[in-house]
């Protein structure tokens, strides 16, 4: 074959495997060969932290014409969210709007499985655990990286659990939530609840909600070495460090011990607050209330600012996870200040990680969410019989302008006050990144492929 045409048939089949216009994609190769493999990895998931999602904080907190710290990272793309049902198997039917544990499992195993699980295979039903898949973290562990684990939610929810434990249901996040996962307590020979594993994993950094899922209102551990004490007490024995207050967060030295920090007994308290969408026109144009979480929490900048702090100067590096996780629970609750107050601090958490990149380029930072979500940025001027047929807010912009948001994914009518809870959408999510590795994630690839674009393979 001549060499003109040989040149022509390597553009074709670069171009078959990558999407990508040819030229481009002989560049995104060779910046892959350039970079080499990422010393440290910070992977940031926003929860329920669609397109919409984003827009809407833009539009508010910037004016349109605005750009926040995502739109600093240098290559953007979209990630198919698909999940799997229960059923008979080898092949399982598609479910196209998943839930946070189908999708966590996604990144953190390179695995699909059905919604409800936290890294474990699909089964014949809920009820029946799958297989246990190997995570992100292990698989960093086992390298000798240090390894990170942050959210705003309980530490034992869904995107958090994913990393650090094995479970069939993630409802099972303490002793005393494990009666519908009976056969996976400690006491019949299994791994214990969310807490215990995640105890039981030595994450070198673990911050975010959850107490009450550690202490005596999570129950005695059933079985093993700690049978009858609490996860708290089990957290002692085996060494870590545990803080419960921005003060002590901010007070933290690096050390040997691993660090514990559970900051509410719930899901940590929104930044912002606000009035709950409405029917029809929705409620009237108005700006949202700022300074809502308490002095003693600590903010997700300054959970994600120590946690780098406390994982960085290690020879191999570190992997650490950073959740904004109440962008989809006030999306659930039709609270549009609340969801856009999340996600201005999820992009403040995303700035401190951008400028720890500048001194350490060897960093891979990664965004993205773990579906999509019902909020939707509609227009504001109609009337009568073009209004939304969901529940709808009116904000005042930077730009001085009413934004109209609207909610209508929830399933069926509710009380004024109280919006029955929205429902997770199956729309791609966008994903961006910037670091060695980072184009890997350009066009549109899967969940799935985090797995290993994260490991740099």
């Amino acid at each position: 074959m001549p060499k003109g045409q040989i040149i022509a048939a390597s553009a074709a089949a670069l171009l078959l495997a990558t999407g990508l216009h040819p030229v481009h994609a002989q560049d995104v190769e060779a910046a892959k060969k350039k970079a080499g493999p990422a010393k440290n990895v910070i992977l940031f998931i926003g929860d329920g932290m669609g397109v919409s999602e984003v827009t809407a904080a833009r539009y508010y907190e910037f004016g349109a014409a605005g750009r926040m710290n995502f739109d600093e990272l240098k290559y953007t793309g979209f990630q198919t969210t698909w999940s799997l049902k229960p059923g008979p198997g080898p092949r399982y039917q598609v479910d196209y709007a998943p839930d946070s544990a189908a999708t966590g499992t996604m990144w953190a195993t390179g695995k699909k499985t059905v919604d409800e699980r936290i890294s474990q295979g699909p089964s014949e039903a809920l009820d029946v655990p799958g297989k246990n898949y190997k995570t992100l973290i292990e698989a960093f562990q086992t390298r000798g990286k240090k390894v990170g684990n942050v959210s705003t939610a309980e530490i034992t929810d869904a995107t958090p659990a994913v990393l650090v434990s094995h479970m069939s249901l993630r409802g099972c996040q303490a002793p005393a939530n494990m009666t519908a996962c009976p056969n996976e307590t400690k006491a019949k020979g299994g791994l214990g609840s969310i807490s215990e594993q995640l105890v039981d994993h030595l994450a070198d950094v673990t911050l975010g909600g959850g107490r009450a899922r550690f202490d005596e209102t999570g129950g005695p551990i059933a079985g093993g070495a700690d049978s009858g004490k609490t996860v708290l007490e089990s957290a002692k024995r085996q060494g870590y460090k545990l803080i419960g207050t921005a003060e002590e967060l901010d007070a933290l030295k690096p050390g040997k011990k691993p660090v514990l920090g559970l900051f509410n007994a719930g899901n940590m308290t929104t930044e912002w607050s606000g009035p709950q969408a409405v029917p029809g026109d929705g409620v009237d144009a108005h700006k949202c209330a700022r300074n809502n979480r308490p002095a003693n929490e600590p903010s997700l900048s300054a959970m994600t600012k120590k946690a780098i702090e406390l994982l960085e100067g290690s020879e191999e590096g570190f992997f650490l996870q950073v959740e904004g996780a109440s962008i989809d629970k006030q999306d659930h609750a039709a609270n549009a200040c609340g969801q856009i107050g999340e996600t201005v601090a999820f992009d403040k958490a995303i700035g401190v990680a951008l400028k720890f990149q500048e001194k350490n380029p060897d960093t891979l930072i990664v965004v993205t969410a773990d579906h999509s979500h019902t909020s939707l940025i509609v227009s504001e001027d109609s009337s009568g019989t073009g209004n939304p047929t969901g529940y709808s807010d009116n904000l005042i912009t930077k730009d001085g302008q009413t934004m109209r948001i609207t909610y209508g994914t929830a399933g069926g009518p509710g009380p004024v006050a109280t919006p029955p809870s929205q429902q997770h959408t199956g729309g791609v999510v966008p994903i961006w990144a910037q670091g060695p590795g980072a184009s890997a994630i350009l066009g549109t690839t899967d969940h799935t492929d985090l797995f290993a674009i994260l490991q740099g393979k």
